[in-house]
């Protein structure tokens, strides 16, 4: 079986990994742990309006963090599942995570995508979009999204 792991650096993509580990078998399982490096969103508003003899290394000096951050992540996922016992391999491209996951699972062949799911509603939904909507109606894979579970509502205060 080839599994696409989708993640970020965040607890619902912690909950993915645990969720892999815990519902399948390493015997006869790929997994392929992926990270789409997006990193023209993450330069500062400030570089809009950057020049200078400097700019151009400001900017792919930028872009390398970002790669190698994206590399280290990946890293430490992969190795965590093959402490677990599966084979593993990564991917960092330079794209939009929606169609970076798609055609990563389409490409590899995969029989299932595995991530997280922010669970983000209302205006943060609308303005941010959802990752996992996207994958899970696009993917020609089955998708399984893992949430986290509810926090506990805090105790009233007694006085």
């Amino acid at each position: 079986m080839k599994i696409v792991l989708a993640v970020d650096d965040s607890a619902y993509s912690e909950a993915a990994v645990k969720a892999l580990i815990t519902q399948f078998r390493p015997e006869g399982v790929e997994v392929k742990v992926f990270h789409a490096v997006e990193w023209l969103r993450q330069l500062p508003q400030s570089f809009m309006f950057g020049e200078g003899p400097t700019f151009d290394m400001d900017i792919q000096a930028r872009r390398q963090r970002s790669i190698e951050t994206a590399e280290q992540l990946v890293g430490r996922v992969a190795q965590q599942l093959q402490a677990a016992g599966f084979q593993t391999s990564t991917a960092t491209p330079d794209t939009d995570p929606r169609h970076g996951i798609i055609d990563c699972a389409a490409e590899w062949k995969a029989d299932l995508i595995v991530m997280g799911s922010h669970g983000r509603k209302g205006i943060d939904r609308l303005l941010l979009g959802s990752v996992a909507e996207a994958v899970m109606r696009h993917a020609s894979c089955s998708v399984e999204l893992v949430r986290l579970p509810p926090s506990p509502a805090p105790a009233p205060e007694v006085s």
